[in-house]
Formats: structure tokens, C-alpha cells, sequence
């Protein structure tokens, strides 16, 4: 097997394992959600369903932005190839980063202020 064959099965065994966190956690928080909601107060559980589900999305989109730089690294060996990659890398950033803002409420960079102002309870 040749060596850009063996990068380019890794980048999608990659982006595999971010499509499968994605489905697992989806499917973990709406079980947890479907069998928790009545024993929390009203829209606790929401937002812990909203957090936990957000959560998984961005962790897989990371296992998604790794297996596109693999094989744009190695693979993507025309300009067109890498401009394209390189847009969705972008894009797929920007989704984590407006997602993260989304569940925790603040930049990734000001965690550590705004986790003054509030408790996180063990999700």
C-alpha cells in the first residue's frame, strides 16, 4: 500500500471516530435526558441535555478538523485540494468555537472568568 494511501485511510479512520462520538453522545445525552428530566427542576434538564449534546458535537468536530489536516498534509497535493480542505477546516473551527460559546456560555480563551462567576456542577 502506498504511503498517501495509508494517510488518507488514517484521516477518515479519524474523522470516523468524530462521526461515531457524535452519534454515541447524541444518543447518550437523550437517554440521559429521556430518563432524567422529571427528577430535575423545571428546564435543568434542558440545559444539561443542551450542554451534554453540544458537547459531543464538539468533540467530534475536532476528530473531523484532525482527519482533514492529516490528509491535507500528505494527500491534498494540488492547490484546489488544499483550499478546499482548508475552508473546511474553517468552517468546521468556527462551529467549535460558536458552540463552545453556545454550551459554556463564554470564549474558550475566558474560561477561567467566567467559571468565577458560576459553579459547574458534575455533568
Amino acid at each position: 500500500m502506498e504511503f498517501k494511501a495509508i494517510i488518507s485511510v488514517a484521516g477518515y479512520s479519524v474523522e470516523t471516530v468524530g462521526v461515531v462520538i457524535m452519534i454515541i453522545g447524541s444518543a447518550l445525552s437523550t437517554l440521559r435526558f429521556l430518563t432524567h428530566y422529571r427528577d430535575q427542576p423545571e428546564g435543568a434538564a434542558y440545559d444539561t441535555y443542551r450542554r451534554q449534546l453540544g458537547r459531543s458535537i464538539i468533540l467530534g468536530l475536532e476528530f473531523l478538523i484532525a482527519g482533514d489536516l492529516i490528509r491535507t498534509v500528505v494527500v491534498a497535493d494540488t492547490l484546489m485540494n488544499v483550499t478546499i480542505l482548508g475552508l473546511i477546516v474553517l468552517i468546521r473551527t468556527f462551529l467549535s468555537f460558536t458552540l463552545h460559546v453556545e454550551v459554556e456560555g463564554c470564549w474558550p480563551w475566558d474560561r477561567d472568568r467566567a467559571a468565577g462567576g458560576r459553579e459547574t456542577a458534575g455533568e
